[in-house]
């Protein structure tokens, strides 16, 4: 059975699509409220290898009272392995939680794990 996986960053590109799952993904518009993108320096030599950057986005929840507006991304649906995959992808600075979309969907997404 697939899962959704909500991607604001690497994961929407295709050479990091092929070296992560070996495959290109279906994905379709999305967007996930109540968080806000910050930036991360990523030392791991692999992931910038990958990406072709040493700065990732990095979803952080909004702090109380802040106004954000929502985060635009891509919801794709893949298989339970793929989703090993990505977690093996992401560095610690990341961790995966199951979020709302705006379709009311619910996805996984990686947020800061701090």
């Amino acid at each position: 059975m697939d899962v959704l996986l909500f991607s604001y960053g690497t994961l929407r590109q295709p050479e990091v699509q092929l070296a992560t799952f070996g495959r290109l993904l279906d994905g379709r518009d999305a967007a996930i409220a109540g968080h806000r993108l910050e930036w991360l320096t990523i030392t791991d030599p692999h992931v910038i290898a990958t990406s072709g950057s040493d700065r990732h986005p990095l979803l952080v929840p909004a702090e109380s009272g802040e106004t954000v507006s929502s985060v635009a991304g891509t919801v794709f649906s893949i298989t339970p392995e793929e989703l090993a995959a990505a977690d093996e992808y992401e560095v610690d600075d990341y961790t995966r939680i199951e979020v709302e979309l705006d379709s009311g969907e619910s996805a996984w997404v990686y947020v800061f794990a701090g």
